[in-house]
Order: structure tokens, then C-alpha cells, then sequence
């Protein structure tokens, strides 16, 4: 067949228009599967186990934020990941029945690319509630510095991804190469990667100081308002949850770095045991284990125990309102409010 003649000997990125069209004519009767998209046929189970994990990690998500009604944000950004997730992974058993279909393959190289930049923005979220729970005075920055600095770069990597994405769709759509929006995809993923090194060594050093200062200065280095929260079980899962998740998705994103780099031909983007690996297994281990510890209900003893107090002091304040009724009620509020 000419066409495919003509395929075997196009280098990546020439000749886009005769590649694509001869794909269209293709059956898995009628082609090789290395002349797909992929250069495999997507894994059913693998795609479908994902597909699968990634809707129950959305539903928790969603019972656990109306089960807490805490980290609004943090739920939003893993719910829009969680979506995205299940509509690539939709995508790819599209492609396992015709890896030669570009609708398939468009939507899960989009939707795969994006989510966990959604989820890398919860996490950017946790820090700063970590850091008041142990003291700010161990942070070189104030806790709310970190979402000023990282969610901004996140939407930065985001809208880079999302642009390249559309631009690479669009492209493909009008049989012309994609590849100047893979560049533009790449550069939102190489971002995301300088901004979760960044996160994750300003996380180190908050650790390795908040340590020095324990060693030095005992309990007098934390603080004593979350003493109770601090050891707490859950609230220490909880913290090897987030490292556990933040180091999955860096590797994940170093991956599609190096993978997209190659451009849409390349030796990385047709290894289906390298994709499972590292981007399915990573990804799905960060979402179950930030469900396992949701921030909402591992937190949740840090917020009732100032509520116990304020109700403690309101009591007491009444009682000597009781005793001593010549007392000017507004004064008393003030001050219990003051107290609290």
C-alpha cells in the first residue's frame, strides 16, 4: 500500500496529513497496530481498573467534603482531577477499541495531561494549615504565602497544559502537526515540575527546622493550641499521605516531560508499561491515599477543640453573669470573645 510505504518512511512530524489519513482507513483487520496512535492496543483491564478507581476516588471526595465541610478548595481541585482522570481513561478504552480512532487518543492525551495539575494545587493548599498547626514561627515564610506562591503557578501550568492541549487538538483536527502544541504542553509540564521541586523543598526545609528548634527548645518551639491534634493519629497519616502523594505526582510529571518531549512519535508515548506505571499507578496511589486521610477529617479535632473552649468559657461567663448581675453584658461578651 503506498500510503502506508509513505508512513514507514515519514519522520515524526512530516508529512502529518498523509499519516493521518491513511490512519483513518485503518481497522485492526486492515493495519499493523504499530502504525496507531500508540503503536500498541490499550490495555482493557488496566484502563477499565483505572477507570474504576478514579470514580470512587471522585465519589469519596465528594461524601468526604459534605461528611467535613472543611478544605472546600482542596476538594474542588481533587474532584476536577478525579473528573478529568475518568475522562481520559474513557478515552483510552475509546482507543482500545480503535487505536487508529484520534478522537480517543485526543481526549486522553488532554484530559491525562491536565488533571494532576488540578491536584497538584490541593496539595499546594495543605501546607499552610500544617504549618499553624506546628507554628508559623518554623516557617521562613507566613503560612499564607504558600497558596499566594504556588497556586498562582500552578493556574500558570494549567492554562499552559490546557492551551498547548487545544491548540494540539485543533491541529490534529485539520490533519496539521501537532507539535507546536505538545511544545506548549511541555513547558506547562516542565513549570509544574519546577513548582513542586520548589513546594516540596520549602516543605523539607519547614520540617528540618521545625525539628531544630524541637531539639532545642522542646515543646516550647510548637504550638501548644494543636497539641492535642499534632498527635494524633490521623493527623500523622495524614502528613505521610501528602508527602506520599506530592512525590507520586513529581514522578509523574517528570515522566510526561520526558514523554511529550519526544513529541507524539517518540519511543516513550508507545511503551504502554512505562504509561502504567508511571502515570496511571502513580497518579491513582496519590487520589486513594489523600482519600484514606482527607485533610477535612484528619483536621477535624483541630477545629472542635477551639469550639469546646469558646462553649466552656461561654458557660462560665454566664454563670457569673448569674451571680453577679450588676455586670455589663456587652463587656462580658467582648471579653470572652477576646479569650477565645
Amino acid at each position: 500500500m503506498d500510503t502506508l510505504r509513505l508512513f514507514q518512511r515519514a519522520s515524526p512530524g512530516a508529512n502529518y496529513t498523509a499519516i493521518t489519513d491513511y490512519r483513518n482507513q485503518c481497522t485492526l483487520d486492515t493495519c499493523p497496530l504499530s502504525q496507531s496512535y500508540y503503536a500498541y492496543r490499550p490495555s482493557l483491564p488496566a484502563n477499565a481498573l483505572f477507570l474504576a478507581l478514579f470514580s470512587f476516588s471522585l465519589i469519596c471526595f465528594l461524601v468526604q467534603a459534605l461528611l467535613s465541610r472543611r478544605f472546600i478548595g482542596f476538594t474542588i481541585a481533587l474532584v476536577c482531577g478525579c473528573i478529568l482522570e475518568v475522562v481520559g481513561y474513557a478515552g483510552r478504552i475509546i482507543s482500545y477499541i480503535n487505536p487508529f480512532d484520534q478522537n480517543g487518543f485526543l481526549i486522553q492525551i488532554c484530559c491525562l495531561t491536565i488533571a494532576p495539575a488540578f491536584m497538584a494545587a490541593g496539595l499546594y493548599l495543605c501546607l499552610s494549615r500544617i504549618v499553624n498547626t506546628f507554628g508559623r514561627e518554623n516557617s521562613r515564610i507566613a503560612p499564607l504565602s504558600y497558596p499566594r506562591i504556588f497556586i498562582p503557578c500552578d493556574v500558570v501550568s494549567l492554562l499552559l497544559q490546557a492551551i498547548g492541549g487545544a491548540m494540539a487538538s485543533i491541529a490534529s483536527h485539520q490533519n496539521k502537526s501537532p507539535d507546536n502544541g505538545d511544545h506548549i504542553m511541555v513547558a506547562g509540564l516542565a513549570f509544574q515540575v519546577f513548582t513542586l521541586l520548589m513546594f516540596m523543598l520549602l516543605c523539607a526545609d519547614f520540617a528540618i527546622k521545625t525539628l531544630r528548634r524541637m531539639k532545642s527548645m522542646g515543646e516550647q518551639a510548637l504550638d501548644p493550641t494543636h497539641a492535642k491534634l499534632r498527635q494524633s493519629w490521623s493527623f500523622q497519616s495524614f502528613l505521610i499521605a501528602l508527602a506520599l502523594a506530592t512525590v507520586c505526582i513529581f514522578i509523574r510529571s517528570v515522566y510526561r516531560v520526558a514523554e511529550l518531549s519526544e513529541g507524539w512519535e517518540g519511543a516513550l508515548i508507545k511503551n504502554q508499561n512505562l504509561f502504567i506505571g508511571l502515570e496511571g499507578v502513580m497518579v491513582v496511589v496519590a487520589v486513594l491515599a489523600l482519600n484514606a486521610f482527607h485533610p477535612g477529617l484528619c483536621f477535624r479535632e483541630g477545629y472542635d477543640l477551639p469550639l469546646r473552649k469558646i462553649k466552656s468559657k461561654k458557660n462560665k461567663s454566664s454563670d457569673v453573669e448569674k451571680e453577679s448581675p450588676s455586670r455589663d453584658e456587652a463587656g462580658s461578651e467582648n471579653a470572652v470573645i477576646s479569650e477565645a
